[in-house]
């Protein structure tokens, strides 16, 4: 019986220590870069501060920008957190896109060619961006006509990025525009059903995206979490 009242005595004990180690723990808001007009993307939780650095989070278009992009929900943004501002919320950047999976398989259906490709892009400022575009013809296409095809895509994309400055080309790249100026400039030689950029990676900081850190705070340095914040916002876009 002792041994009983014992092991309920420790109980609650254990549920204090449990409950003070949350206590202890900071949540942070995170905000979007300037390209997305600093909203907020949700919250994320570390023992200190400065350890939501690096973390990444992914939200979809329509969380980010409301219903009204409801059809988009198969685009996802990817963030990554770079510091603290001064008023205690985490500063997130634009680190790329993609799109889902299922989507994806859903447009290369049998019996239709498939296009894909990968590379660098540098926009006018000097950002560079890694897209991987896909294509997808209404019937099956010829080696020689797919290599055309591709060839055609880098070329393109390639010079609309020298023609734009980072937050351009990443915006008309979520909008569509991109994937209309592709679809013109391929139907010489094949009139596709659909194209999209299924992914992109930004591997420089697009300008003015962060807003200017007040005089009084300094940017916080700490060790990269691998912890993933919690997702709220999201954007991508596609067009044919």
């Amino acid at each position: 019986m002792a041994e009983k009242e014992s092991g309920a005595a420790k109980k609650p004990a254990l549920a204090r220590t449990v409950k003070d180690k949350w206590r202890s723990k900071h949540w942070l808001k995170v905000r979007a870069p300037g390209l997305f007009q600093h909203v907020e993307l949700g919250e994320t939780v570390a023992t200190e501060p400065e350890q939501v650095i690096g973390r990444t989070l992914e939200t979809t278009l329509p969380e980010l920008s409301g219903a009204a992009d409801a059809a988009k929900a198969h685009v996802k943004l990817r963030f990554r957190i770079e510091r603290l501002g001064g008023d205690g919320v985490a500063e997130a950047r634009f680190i790329g896109h993609d799109l889902t999976s299922d989507y994806v398989r859903r447009l290369a259906r049998r019996k239709r060619s498939k296009i894909d490709t990968s590379f660098h892009v540098t926009t006018k400022d000097g950002v560079e961006i890694v897209l991987k575009p896909v294509a997808v013809g209404e019937q099956r296409l010829q080696t020689r006509l797919r290599a055309e095809l591709r060839h055609q895509i880098v070329t393109i994309l390639t010079e609309e990025a020298a023609k734009r400055s980072s937050a351009e080309f990443v915006r008309e790249m979520l909008q569509g525009e991109l994937s209309k100026v592709l679809a013109h400039g391929l139907k010489t030689l094949y009139p596709l059903k659909k194209i999209e950029i299924r992914r992109s990676e930004v591997l420089g900081v697009i300008s003015d995206e962060l807003p200017a850190m007040p005089e009084s705070a300094t940017p916080a340095e700490g060790p990269t979490s691998p912890d993933v914040a919690a997702p709220v916002a999201a954007g991508d876009a596609s067009g044919a």
